[in-house]
């Protein structure tokens, strides 16, 4: 989901300009938020599985004059058979963490050949860029990170409000796009907060919807009372931990609390989870020390202050503690992080000038 929303600035930059924009991804939460979220002139199919005979049919139905691969997404039937009909091929925001290097060196026959038919390799950053070439990349720019340009996921203003309304002056924090192993951290932390900090709520928006069931039955066990949005369950007076199990309202939760805690990166879950999005909502970030897979942003976040990494549920526990008694902290991390990620921005524009040459011409050429 979070790569397909990354897409949009661009697909809509392509859209404006008249192309017919075919958008594709894997997953049935994707094709649901894309369904919403596309610009007009766009639309969404599945990519087909990578075996010669479906993507020869895919390309046969929908004659691509470009294409446009995404982050890491390196199919070789893909990249071959694009690259035999003579159809342009660039890698836009283009990543390759050190340990996927790592495993492809020990094929380099194989990705020479599957990066050999790509014409130009826009990397995220210097250091993907670096290994791209390393591994036979041919004409790698470093381009920025897409998702810096992506828009806020939204929320319904009504639904805000009422959100708002039933958390009232309780202090309030988010857990966001947790996995299996953090929501026992979590529970931890709730319980060592509750004895001071009366009427605390806190919120887990799992990454994977389908887990709240599991996430209640575990924090019940626990001796923690847990409410699932899923299954009608509103926020009240009552209500301790609420399980926001539901696909597309993280928009919703990071407007309702100004602490959020993003997840895949700690208590055994690790590469980290996409901050940008509560960053640019005004929240005060804290991770786990395993973030790998947002490195850079989350070391300029650290750097600026507007986000705290925690070792443990000790150490996030103290820090929520801090945060919500000291609004005004609040408030500073906020314009930090806000500040932060708005000054890795511009990759669309910048991919853009790169797929120029490709884009004016009648007769699709490789850009020199």
């Amino acid at each position: 989901v979070g790569e397909c929303l990354a897409m949009l600035p661009l697909t809509a930059r392509l859209a404006a300009r008249g192309f017919r924009v075919l958008v594709t991804s894997g997953t049935r939460s994707s094709a649901e938020i894309l369904a919403k979220r596309l610009p007009a002139g766009a639309a969404h199919q599945y990519l087909p599985y990578d075996a010669p005979q479906f993507v020869r049919r895919f390309l046969d139905h929908w004659r691509p004059g470009l294409v446009l691969v995404a982050e890491s997404e390196l199919w070789p039937n893909l990249l071959h058979e694009t690259h035999a009909r003579a159809i342009p091929l660039a890698l836009i925001n283009a990543r390759l963490s050190q340990r996927s290097f790592e495993r492809w060196q020990k094929a380099p026959r194989l990705i020479g050949a599957m990066l050999g038919g790509v014409g130009l390799c826009l990397a995220q950053t210097r250091e993907d860029a670096l290994r791209l070439e390393r591994l036979g990349a041919p004409r790698v720019v470093t381009a920025g990170n897409l998702k810096y340009d992506a828009p806020a996921p939204p929320a319904d203003p009504m639904e805000t409000a009422a959100l708002k309304a039933a958390i009232g002056p309780r202090p309030v924090w988010l857990a966001a796009s947790t996995h299996a192993g953090e929501e026992a951290v979590i529970a931890d932390v709730h319980a060592r907060l509750t004895p001071s900090m009366p009427g605390l709520l806190t919120i887990i928006a799992p990454r994977h919807a389908a887990r709240g069931p599991e996430i209640a039955a575990q924090i019940r066990q626990a001796g923690v009372g847990a409410a699932l949005r899923s299954q009608g369950a509103e926020i009240d007076a009552s209500t301790s931990l609420y399980i926001a199990d539901t696909m597309g309202e993280l928009g919703l939760f990071y407007r309702a609390a100004s602490v959020v805690f993003l997840g895949k990166s700690i208590g055994g879950a690790s590469g980290g989870q996409n901050p940008i999005e509560p960053a640019k909502l005004g929240a005060a970030v804290l991770h786990g020390p395993d973030v790998a897979n947002f490195e850079e942003v989350y070391r300029a976040l650290d750097a600026a202050q507007g986000a705290i990494a925690v070792a443990d549920a000790g150490e996030l526990a103290d820090a929520i503690a801090d945060l919500l008694g000291n609004p005004a902290r609040i408030r500073a991390m906020a314009q930090a992080s806000g500040e932060t990620v708005e000054r890795f921005g511009g990759a669309t524009a910048n991919i853009m000038r790169a797929l120029e040459p490709w884009l004016a011409p009648a007769d699709v050429e490789s850009p020199s």
